[in-house]
């Protein structure tokens, strides 16, 4: 049953098909994506076949009748974009969560990706400050790259430190699935930091539907659209943790009676992920869009299908893991990898930079070899003490995730160690970096 009201909406009274996420009805003239209000809740159109629309219920669908009334909006969910976002957080809906309104152009969210013609080759380093990352997987602007991490890992720690430290002019986070300790974690970190002024959170925490987590890494990046684009700047977008986000849409496809692909994921989720990180992208006149999402494993299986399918679409991964030889949490040499590191280091670095990575990098893979015969019972021989001396040292004093200098102090430090555990045939840099950096 349908009865006309205003020009930009409609109304029903006829629901069939419900689930606990969506509900289904007939109409017409109804957009992919529109929004509308069913029994009072905020919902989104998911799925149109013919007349037949199916709507996501971002509350879920608990109370509602068959004769509920459903009101289409006209509209996709918009953001609206100015300079007054910064300092700010919003809701998944792009609503300031400490009140007051925000003056601004209003904007849909969830547009395509940049045109490959208007992109620049990303050749700007972003020094975060973290060894692990800047001295062995440097990043660049425009560039998309995931952690990976177990869900018990301190992530959203690291997060907040490369925010801080990144050299950015704008930092949009996109809080999926934050506990309000996360929450409340961020906002005091930045506060303290007396960074807010270029901070734009949007929030979900655990209290909020999951459903409504589809909604809040469109919101971040359109903010980021508007910064990079409009205003030339460089922003640094953080997401986390997408793999909260990849279960909010199995939830939706799954209550659709869609069938799952593999580990119970939606067989979109691919092109779902690959629409989000796409919108990295370095422009030429200098505004660029960095994106770093937090993945959080199940028992640290990388073939699951989130973390496996992410794979395929960024430029590389930084994988953090607990050491236990030292206590701390790690960005692990061995599984991490920027892909786009060698546009910047020794460029945009110091000239003996990848030299330096590499050496300390195959000094750490023989400790790794050492520590195997050690429990396998073989006698050690002298470097290979020395090699286990050195790999502690360096995951203490560089690949710990609360290391936090300048790269030419990591740089320092790693000859540091080279000097103190080997000679330098044994290292084996480029004599003219032995003769101008190495420590006597």
């Amino acid at each position: 049953m349908e009865k006309d009201t205003k020009a930009f909406q409609r109304i029903y009274t006829k629901l069939f098909q419900l689930t606990k996420a969506t509900v289904s009805l007939h109409a017409t003239g109804i957009g992919n994506e529109e929004l509308a209000i069913v029994d009072g809740r905020l919902a989104q159109v998911v799925k149109i076949m013919e007349d037949v629309v199916t709507l996501q219920v971002f509350a879920g669908t608990e109370g509602i009748a068959n004769d509920a009334e459903v009101i289409f909006t006209g509209k996709a969910p918009t953001l609206k974009v100015g300079e007054g976002l910064a300092g700010r957080f919003f809701n998944a809906y792009g609503e300031p969560i400490d009140g007051g309104e925000i003056m601004g152009e209003e904007i849909e969210i969830g547009g395509p990706s940049v045109n490959p013609v208007r992109r620049k080759q990303p050749s700007e380093f972003i020094a975060t400050g973290i060894a692990g990352i800047d001295l062995n997987n440097a990043l660049v602007t425009g560039q998309k790259i995931p952690f990976f991490a177990d869900p018990d890992q301190p992530f959203n720690q690291v997060m907040a430190n490369v925010a801080l430290r990144a050299e950015a002019d704008k930092i949009i986070l996109g809080g999926v699935g934050l506990s309000n300790d996360d929450y409340l974690y961020f906002k005091s970190v930045f506060d303290e930091a007396g960074a807010l002024d270029r901070i734009v959170g949007f929030i979900n925490t655990t209290e909020n539907p999951p459903v409504e987590r589809l909604l809040v890494p469109d919101m971040a990046l359109s903010a980021a659209e508007y910064f990079a684009v409009e205003k030339g700047e460089k922003v640094l977008v953080l997401l986390t943790d997408l793999t909260l986000y990849a279960d909010a849409l199995s939830i939706v496809s799954n209550r659709m009676d869609q069938i799952p692909s593999k580990d119970s994921m939606p067989g979109s989720l691919y092109s779902d992920l690959a629409r989000l990180y796409e919108k990295a992208v370095q422009f030429p006149d200098g505004g660029s869009i960095t994106i770093i999402a937090v993945t959080t494993l199940s028992s640290g299986d990388i073939t699951h299908a989130i973390p496996d399918n992410t794979g395929y679409i960024t430029e590389g991964q930084l994988f953090l893991r607990k050491d236990s030889d030292i206590g701390k949490v790690i960005v692990d040499p061995f599984r991490s990898l920027s892909r786009l590191k060698q546009l910047v280091i020794g460029k945009k670095t110091r000239e003996d930079h990848p030299q330096v990575m590499n050496a300390a990098v195959r000094l750490y893979a023989d400790a790794a070899n050492s520590k195997t015969k050690l429990e396998n019972g073989f006698d050690l021989t002298d470097y290979d003490e020395r090699t286990l001396e050195f790999a502690r040292a360096y995951s203490e004093k560089l690949l710990a995730i609360d290391v936090n200098v300048e790269v030419e102090a990591m740089l320092d430090t790693a000859y540091e160690l080279f000097s103190k555990h080997f000679s330098p045939v044994e290292v084996g840099l480029k004599q003219e970096f032995v003769d101008k950096y190495w420590k006597k």
